[in-house]
């Protein structure tokens, strides 16, 4: 075999190998595009979730109650209007437990009484009822402020929240500096109620309710008949002062004849205390979640109070108030400040944060692949000049420095092959390579022929 057919068939098996780096480019290609892809599914999955899809445990009271019945309506009304939100009940013993629910996160949504236990990471909802903290009083009590119960027996309706109550009534007595142990309470179901009151064993009647039927217009009813007169409504003159304080309490006006028409009772508007019933949610809830629960609450409320009385009083909180016990859900304010929004109008800011994202992605992958295109070509660009200095060297040299520009030959190529070259660069590194080889093989036929006749000229 010759040396140009040693030539040529070299130049073939170089053009082959010098094929690689263009599929292994379209690899890295295929390899950063499969990633940018992936990360536009990852962002899209992220969406998905992060939207209102989502099943929310909600606590409720036991089985029968007003609360495990609004509960239910509000399940319903909820799976109809986001059928991506569910809300599972989980039955609780009572409000401190609710409230308990909520801090161990065994609970998303829970219903509480400001004054019982506030969940420390509580936020809220909804206001679903405000109730009055109201000391009914017999006609022409002397009782006219909370200091002169000291010494008295003060009854309190009986049922799931008499302890609670009392507990409640140890508290506004501490503010008056009123020493607990030193008011006595007694629980009491409405008859007993009337005939504590008519033998004179009960001062006062402490009930706590709904400005309407409920425990206190039971309790000035079971006053009235006690006594055979119009009852009153102990006044708190420093409600707003007590709130500063306590802020589970709340300034509450009592309109004329709320509780009675005929005699009105109380006969004349009555400021006293309030304690709110609230449906909360941890800190944690993601915004979209939290308004997609409200906008249920406020647009659905004459279909629940068809089901339940106890969301006749559902009303909006306030994001601006003062030394809130509970603050109002970012959620909630955001729905509450921007009007009724559809799903897709809230989750258009995540569509925009996406499509950022999106942009960032495809920024960086041609970032990426320019840079490594720019970077081969670079190398191919200096590979190829010191193919053609081989060349020229090649031209003039002896045997030994002709083995040695043979070998640094086949070790660009060995790099070339290796680090892939660009498309772009491919034909002209393959001419540069046959140059440089013809160039050697000339030279070296060359020589051969001088050994063989030496007086030969060049």
């Amino acid at each position: 075999m010759n040396a140009v057919t040693r030539f040529e068939r070299g130049s073939l098996t170089k053009r082959r190998r010098l094929s690689r780096p263009r599929k292994e480019d379209n690899m890295m290609r295929f390899a950063l595009w499969t990633a940018v892809l992936l990360g536009i599914a990852a962002l899209a999955v992220a969406i998905h979730f992060w939207s209102p899809h989502a099943t929310l445990r909600v606590t409720t009271g036991a089985l029968g109650t007003q609360a495990q019945r609004f509960i239910g309506a509000l399940v319903t009304e909820v799976a109809k209007d986001h059928p991506r939100v569910k809300l599972q009940p989980v039955q609780v013993n009572d409000l401190a437990a609710s409230s308990k629910a909520i801090e161990t996160g065994a609970a998303d949504l829970a219903l509480i009484r400001s004054d019982v236990s506030p969940p420390t990471n509580g936020q809220t909802i909804a206001i679903l009822r405000r109730d009055v903290v109201a000391f009914v009083l017999p006609p022409q009590s002397a009782i006219d402020s909370i200091s002169k119960l000291s010494g008295k027996t003060i009854a309190i309706p009986q049922g799931r929240l008499q302890d609670v109550n009392a507990a409640l009534l140890d508290v506004i007595l501490s503010y008056y500096d009123v020493p607990p142990h030193e008011v006595k309470r007694v629980f009491l179901a409405p008859d007993e109620m009337v005939a504590a009151v008519h033998q004179r064993r009960a001062a006062a009647i402490l009930a706590v309710g709904p400005v309407g039927p409920g425990d206190v217009v039971a309790a000035v009813m079971a006053m009235a008949k006690g006594t055979a007169g119009t009852p009153t409504i102990l006044a708190f003159s420093d409600a707003d002062a007590f709130n500063r304080r306590f802020p589970a309490f709340e300034s509450y006006d009592i309109p004329e004849g709320a509780f009675r028409s005929r005699p009105a009772t109380p006969d004349d508007t009555v400021t006293t205390l309030a304690v709110t019933y609230r449906l909360v949610a941890p800190d944690t809830m993601l915004d979209l979640v939290a308004g997609a629960i409200g906008q249920t609450l406020f647009t659905a409320k004459p279909k629940l109070i068809a089901l339940t009385p106890l969301a006749s009083q559902i009303e909006a909180p306030d994001p601006d108030a003062k030394n809130p016990i509970l603050p109002v859900h970012p959620g909630i304010a955001n729905y509450l400040n921007n009007g009724e929004q559809s799903f897709f109008d809230e989750l258009q800011s995540y569509f925009y944060l996406a499509a950022a994202a999106l942009s960032i992605l495809g920024s960086l992958a041609t970032l990426i692949i320019g840079r490594v295109t720019t970077g081969r070509m670079r190398e191919d660009q200096q590979r190829i000049g010191r193919l053609i200095q081989i060349a020229d060297r090649a031209q003039v040299a002896d045997a030994e420095t002709l083995e040695a520009l043979d070998r640094s030959l086949h070790h660009l190529v060995d790099e070339a092959v290796t680090s892939g070259g660009r498309s772009g660069s491919d034909s002209t590194m393959a001419l540069a390579v046959n140059h440089v080889r013809y160039a050697v093989t000339a030279r070296r036929a060359l020589l051969e022929r001088l050994e063989v006749a030496p007086n030969r000229p060049l």
